[in-house]
């Protein structure tokens, strides 16, 4: 059956892999318990779920904040078009689905007696376990750059703090001023959210800045939506003009590979030096810090998973999801996190019962607002190959058609509000 882009988008949002599936294993065993590290998009998810298919089942959800902040549609609080609280995620929602949460911190996890440990001094016991630690900054890769420098040379690809951060220089910035955004290399965190933030500050600029400017420094020779953002940039910021507000800067000599803080400068790969009233630099990303301290790491750093049930190939018992794993085709996203863990829940209840996990499948979408009304989309569904890795299915999802019409645009800008709805209701509700 063919799954078209329209059929896709009218399910997104609460709609996930697990719903294809059903909810097959309800009610089956007692006394099994699982604990869910990282309170993310992933971690929400299964605890909450696991919950939902099998109540008997303890779920112990280990997560130091107390509150949640997106990194999806954080990119409009940059613009001034949302503000930071509408992002921001309590966990009372999953404590009145049974879920047990504690806000502490993971120091290990020992795949071994089964337990993990916190910073706190307590141990969690578990029979399956849940890591989804999103991704960590590697700051050794770029000269000049760490967490101390970031506190005033904003990353802001971890939302809260320092997205306001950021929003804050922007704001204050004078006229005429340049904001370099320093693109991190392949795998990262929301492929099209360089490019998404490079438009909405852009669009700020065009209603309260207009003599200013965003240059994109780039790793890469290519990007993700790539033909659908420049084809909004050139409707709306006079891309590829003399006057465009945004310059991209393709790799790998535009790369950035040093930061001088104090002089507002970073140095590319090829030896130049670009100063900026603003910078932004997304370093390179790897597996959350505590998938390393647990030994669920390749030597690429990455987790790399049964990608049926997402139980990790290196310490058995151990499932790892979200950013942090290796999951085929699916892109390193908030909905793949989202489908993923759903697919993890209803695996990790089945064995817990001792069945068989059935056949998944996986979805995800991924909108980007380029302007006022002009909003774009991926979309695809997955499916498990001969080979056991995640793939697509021929002829599933799709891009916003390169010829929609201003109408559509404006539809898909609704239906990202729509779906951050949903799948926010979805994780912790």
């Amino acid at each position: 059956m063919k799954f078209t882009r329209r059929d896709f988008i009218k399910t997104a949002g609460a709609t996930s892999a697990v719903g294809m599936m059903g909810f097959p294993y309800l009610a089956f065993g007692g006394g099994k318990k699982v604990v869910v590290v990282g309170g993310g998009v992933g971690g929400g998810t299964t605890a909450k779920y696991i919950r939902l298919m099998d109540p008997s089942i303890e779920v112990t959800l280990i997560e130091p904040n107390e509150n949640y902040y997106t990194c999806f549609l954080s990119n409009e609080v940059l613009s001034g078009e949302r503000k930071l609280d509408s992002l921001k995620f309590e966990y009372s929602g999953l404590a009145k689905r049974g879920v047990k949460v504690v806000h502490d911190t993971a120091t290990g996890i020992d795949a071994t007696s089964k337990k993990v440990k916190t910073a706190g001094g307590k141990e969690y016991r578990f029979d399956r376990c849940v890591v989804s630690p999103g991704v960590d900054l590697v700051w050794d890769k770029i000269e000049g750059y760490d967490e101390k420098v970031a506190e005033t040379v904003p990353h802001a690809w971890k939302s809260g703090r320092q997205t306001a951060t950021l929003r804050e220089q922007i704001k204050t910035m004078d006229d005429g001023g340049t904001v370099i955004i320093a693109a991190p290399p392949n795998p990262f965190r929301c492929p099209p959210g360089p490019y998404e933030r490079a438009s909405q500050i852009a669009l700020y600029f065009k209603q309260h800045k207009p003599k200013s400017k965003i240059l994109i420094l780039d790793n890469k020779q290519a990007f993700s939506k790539q033909g659908l953002f420049t084809k909004g940039w050139k409707k709306l910021y006079g891309y590829g003009t003399s006057t465009s507000m945004i310059e991209w800067r393709p790799g790998p000599d535009n790369a950035v590979v040093e930061v001088k803080a104090s002089d507002k400068m970073v140095v590319t790969d090829f030896g130049d030096e670009v100063k900026g009233a603003v910078i932004n630099v997304i370093p390179p990303q790897v597996a959350g810090k505590i998938a390393h301290e647990s030994g669920l790491v390749d030597g690429k750093g990455w987790c790399p998973v049964n990608q049926k049930t997402f139980e990790s190939t290196m310490q058995p018992g151990v499932h790892v999801i979200g950013d942090s794993c290796i999951a085929g085709k699916m892109p390193k996203s908030g909905y793949a996190a989202n489908s993923q863990a759903k697919v993890c829940a209803a695996a990790i209840v089945a064995l817990l019962s001792g069945k068989e996990p059935g056949v998944p499948a996986y979805v995800n979408t991924c909108y980007s607002i380029i302007g006022k009304d002009y909003g774009v989309s991926v979309a695809a569904v997955y499916q498990l190959g001969a080979d056991g890795t995640i793939g697509t299915v021929e002829g599933s999802g799709g891009l916003t058609p390169a010829d929609a019409t201003p109408e559509a645009l404006a539809r898909e800008v609704q239906y990202a509000y729509s779906w951050f709805s949903n799948i926010t209701y979805d994780i912790f509700g």
